[in-house]
């Protein structure tokens, strides 16, 4: 992997880009090996997960912590129209449709 890094981090530098190593982060997965990451002899930052395109990624590799917050964040978009819900003046129709584009899109997996 620092062999990697340092390939990327010399390509990067030929074309005057630069990492910026602040924002970077590494997780390793599946791997023995602990020894750091140093591109340019500044260490990067190990992290147990991160949130990529909203979807999170563990060391695991499931989709538990992801399918985990998704039905979070629905149940709190659900819960915050409470009153939406016991409105007798909104027909079920109605209703149906605040959920479709409220609720369901917050846990939806195809995210734009």
């Amino acid at each position: 992997m620092q062999m990697k890094t340092t390939s990327v981090a010399a390509v990067c530098a030929s074309v005057n880009l630069n990492i910026h190593k602040a924002k970077t982060k590494v997780l390793k997965y599946n791997t023995e090996n602990s020894n750091p990451i140093t591109p340019d002899g500044e260490t990067l930052k190990d992290v147990e997960s991160f949130i990529y395109l909203r979807s999170i990624i563990d060391k695991q590799g499931g989709s538990d912590a992801d399918v985990k917050a998704r039905i979070g964040k629905a149940k709190a978009a659900f819960l915050q129209m409470n009153n939406i819900w016991n409105s007798k003046q909104l027909s079920t129709n109605i209703k149906v449709r605040i959920f479709n584009t409220n609720v369901k899109t917050v846990s939806s997996t195809v995210q734009s």
